[in-house]
């Protein structure tokens, strides 16, 4: 099981077949495995004459999992990424991340676009430009001693999913407490590279993709009919639109 180290905290990821890389960054409770890998990306993917990496965030899958707020943060997950990169000795790829994965992304290719050379943002639209407003009460409901007291629907919800999971509760709500750092229209115009958003019709996590995509200079948007935030990850929608935009813009060094 391959990791290395960033920020003295250690990381786990994955690289599967050969091709034109990609890094995909999961979303916030799951990991690699369970973003990727269950949904069949990585395989659907790899057919496609892709190498894909995964990594699992801090805090996450089999990565190192700090209970202080300080080890978490966007730029910091997003700086992890590029350590990433570092290590493989991959100058540039195409970055696609899901929710909390793709805000990390943003910032990646906020402060670093020469390493991204196409950005796909999944399940994360308009809420980018903002933080996370119930961030206490979802870390409140992972600490719970009982979840049956949890009075917040989306803290329920995260608990529910973190407990699925099999997510350390505590590293989770330290990641949760560090907040969402927003990204600024002026930070999004400098998204220069081709943006493809993917969002589900009834994702109300994400937000609506109208104010993200005037923002971002070479945005396309998919809207995937009749998906929320859970279930729009691995739809075949989802996926023939992500490889069409790889195919023409995806390709790395």
């Amino acid at each position: 099981m391959p990791f290395f180290e960033s920020g003295g905290v250690r990381i786990h990821y994955e690289v599967f077949g050969e091709g034109d890389p990609v890094l995909l960054l999961h979303g916030f409770a799951s990991s690699l495995a369970v973003n990727w890998v269950s949904p069949s990306w990585t395989d659907f993917l790899t057919r496609h004459g892709f190498m894909v990496v995964a990594m699992d965030h801090r805090g996450h899958g089999e990565s190192d999992k700090p209970h202080d707020p300080a080890f978490y943060g966007t730029s910091i997950m997003a700086e992890d990424a590029r350590r990433l990169l570092d290590h493989l000795g991959i100058v540039s790829l195409a970055v696609m991340g899901y929710s909390m994965g793709a805000r990390v992304a943003a910032f990646l290719a906020v402060n670093h676009p020469q390493r991204v050379a196409a950005l796909v943002l999944a399940g994360m639209a308009g809420n980018l430009l903002h933080g996370v407003e119930d961030a206490e009460d979802i870390a409140a409901a992972l600490e719970a001693e009982d979840p049956a007291r949890i009075e917040s629907p989306r803290g329920r919800a995260f608990r529910q999913f973190a407990e699925r999971t099999g997510s350390d509760l505590k590293a989770l709500a330290a990641c949760m407490r560090a907040g969402r750092e927003p990204l600024t229209p002026e930070d999004l115009s400098l998204l220069t590279m081709p943006v493809l958003i993917t969002v589900g019709e009834r994702d109300e996590i994400a937000g609506p993709p109208a104010p993200l995509a005037r923002l971002v200079p070479q945005a396309q948007v998919v809207v995937l009919p009749g998906r929320d935030h859970m279930n729009a990850v691995g739809d075949r929608r989802h996926k023939q639109a992500v490889l069409e935009f790889l195919q023409r813009y995806g390709h790395g060094k």
